[in-house]
């Protein structure tokens, strides 16, 4: 702690400023708690906006039935409040298999985003790198960042993982799981062909166009040979990243080329991610673990549920202590790093599964510290019975 320059308090301190991290924080300080948002880049929204990923999956599963709620709602009629985006209109209708979902545009999301966090008070601290844990034993007390100002020191008497890596939980000592992940990218574009079909159409909304390139989660689709990456090594982050730039610049050679002389001009790339786009990197090894074969299975701990983005035919009820790490009191996990494995962690790691998992971490956060303990010894149905009086679904069976 050599070289501190300013000390700050606070009831709940949120890392990470993700869709998790925006939820947990929400959460927070709508429950009057003096809570802080910690954020490394100058954008909230994490992969949804930083990271181009502009998708808001479904709060339905494919039989017309909401199973998520709160701030996960919320955020998703956010998402399309400054931009284009729309919800089917008849998604809760089983016959059409459509879902509670949309696209937005990443930028008006971000103009969302930060309204709806500045108007709910949270403390904003933008530009600010979580450096390293302070620690009282084995209860986190703080973290210590790094901004213009310096190194500082923030205080909390409940701290959120919302890092999307594990990164608080890592450095706090609690056990933590890794996994490598195939290369995928995804930007936004720009075309002479959406061009003119936003002209024909009479919609500026076909502009907000992206183009993917890679594998999916199980590397279907990667060119041959390519290797798996390590969202947690340094070196191999940066070559996550210019790998997938590299992968960008051959498509545009080749696309270009078949244009002609106005082939740069025609179609080209408009805004890249500013963040690696991994899909899984590390996560908690929390008290409890959501596995692979515990979809529509109940769990006395539960404190919502979620369904699986993919078809949606199946739904996982999220218990609370995948939220809890091992080992470090005074810490909660959100969004894609809670306690999860395989499958389960393909359907806990995206964007309404985070929105969720943030508020239900804002609210426990919240608690224990009214009520001066530790997030593993909050008493689950106080937890429930909040989480109830907000409109969540505790139980799969009852869907």
């Amino acid at each position: 702690m050599s070289g501190i320059k300013y000390t700050r308090e606070y009831d709940v301190l949120v890392a990470g400023g993700g869709i998790a991290g925006v939820a947990a924080a929400l959460a927070s300080a709508r429950m009057g708690k003096k809570t802080v948002l910690v954020e490394k880049t100058i954008f909230f929204g994490g992969l949804a906006t930083t990271g181009l990923i502009i998708v808001y999956l479904p709060l339905s599963d494919s039989r017309g039935n909401q199973v998520t709620f709160g701030i996960a709602e919320e955020l998703l009629l956010e998402s399309i409040k400054y931009g284009p985006g729309d919800i089917p209109h008849d998604w809760n209708n089983p016959e059409t298999r459509s879902r509670y979902m949309t696209r937005f545009s990443p930028a008006a999301f971000t103009l969302a985003l930060d309204k709806v966090l500045m108007d709910s008070g949270v403390e904003l601290w933008l530009d600010t790198l979580v450096c390293d844990c302070v620690m009282d034993r084995d209860r986190i007390t703080g973290v210590e960042v790094e901004n213009k100002s310096g190194r500082g020191l923030l205080k909390a008497g409940c701290v959120i993982d919302a890092t999307g890596d594990a990164d608080v939980a890592y450095r706090a000592g609690a056990p933590c799981v890794e996994q490598d992940n195939w290369m995928s990218i995804w930007w936004m574009e720009a075309s002479l062909d959406k061009a003119e079909e936003a002209v024909s159409e009479n919609s500026g909304a076909k502009l907000n166009w992206d183009r993917r390139l890679g594998g999916s989660n199980t590397g279907e689709g990667m060119p041959e040979g390519m290797k798996k990456y390590s969202g947690t090594d340094g070196r191999e982050v940066s070559e996550f990243v210019l790998h997938g730039r590299k992968l960008m610049r051959e498509f545009y050679e080749k696309e270009q080329s078949k244009r002609g002389e106005s082939g740069r001009k025609d179609i080209f790339p408009m805004t890249l991610p500013s963040m690696a786009q991994f899909r899984t990197t590390r996560r908690i090894d929390g008290i409890k673990t959501l596995r692979n074969v515990d979809f529509y299975r109940h769990f006395d701990d539960c404190v919502g549920m979620v369904a699986d983005w993919r078809g949606g035919r199946d739904v996982w009820e999220v218990p609370y202590y995948t939220l809890v790490p091992q080992k470090v009191k005074g810490l909660l996990a959100a969004g894609r790093c809670i306690s999860t494995e395989g499958e389960s962690w393909e359907v806990m790691r995206v964007i309404q599964a985070a929105a969720h998992t943030g508020e239900t971490a804002g609210v426990a956060a919240s608690m224990a510290v009214d009520n001066d303990t530790t997030p593993d010894m909050l008493d689950i149905t106080d937890l429930q019975n909040e989480l109830l009086r907000r409109n969540f679904l505790l139980d799969v069976g009852n869907i």
